[in-house]
């Protein structure tokens, strides 16, 4: 995806307000991406120092000089081995609340980047785009030209409704949307809503992932 790009990127210049010397950290478990990506931040940003991880939890090992790293951007994929990068925002911000994540995929769908978004995302870029794009998003997060949100465990208390109690319970007794819908006299579009401010509540991103918090803090027996 980089090989044309190349000869641009060397030619962007830095932008005012970016840190000459930026700690980047990339988290990808597709070594060729990292590898390809750290080149062309190393093109665009001769200073910025380059740090790559294959999980959340090895890049939240990783030290420098016997300390631990203090990146000023994360760069996540979506998709991980062993886990969900969208899981993973929680456990980085809590480790750098100051820190922009900015979150790559190849699935570009919006619902998608929504989630990445409302999990606490700074920005949603797609690996389909050009590098150019990619390095103007990087910039832009660096100098935090972003809309900054609360450090997770920090954001205002959030409730459920009574409806999506419902849809909980009914969630938890193993009932498909359609199932709900006609059991609660609703259609299926708004179940799935309901469904889907769930698992945003719950920060998750399946339904059975949804049931066992809900079970573990409660809302359910």
């Amino acid at each position: 995806m980089f090989g044309d790009d190349l000869i641009g990127i060397c030619e962007l210049f830095p932008f005012q307000g970016e840190p000459i010397n930026p700690r980047i950290l990339l988290i990808d478990d597709h070594a060729m991406f990292r590898d390809g990506l750290s080149m062309v931040i190393e093109m665009a940003m001769p200073g910025a120092t380059r740090f790559q991880a294959d999980s959340v939890d090895t890049a939240l090992a990783k030290t420098i000089a016997g300390g631990p790293i203090e990146p000023d951007l994360v760069l996540l994929d979506i998709k991980l081995k062993g886990g969900s990068g969208l899981e993973g925002i929680a456990r980085i911000r809590r480790r750098w609340p100051d820190t922009p994540v900015l979150m790559l995929s190849a699935q570009d769908e919006p619902e998608t980047q929504r989630l990445a978004l409302a999990r606490g995302a700074a920005a949603f870029v797609s690996k389909g785009e050009t590098a150019e794009k990619i390095i103007e998003i990087i910039r832009q997060l660096l100098r935090g030209d972003y809309a900054k949100s609360a450090p997770a465990g920090n954001a205002p208390a959030r409730q459920l409704t009574p409806r999506q109690r419902e849809v909980l319970e009914l969630l938890h007794q193993g009932l498909s949307n359609k199932l709900v819908a006609r059991k609660l006299a609703l259609s299926e579009n708004t179940v799935r809503r309901h469904v889907q401010d769930i698992l945003e509540y719950f920060q998750v991103v399946s339904r059975a992932e949804a049931v066992f918090a809900a079970r573990r803090e409660g809302f359910v027996g």
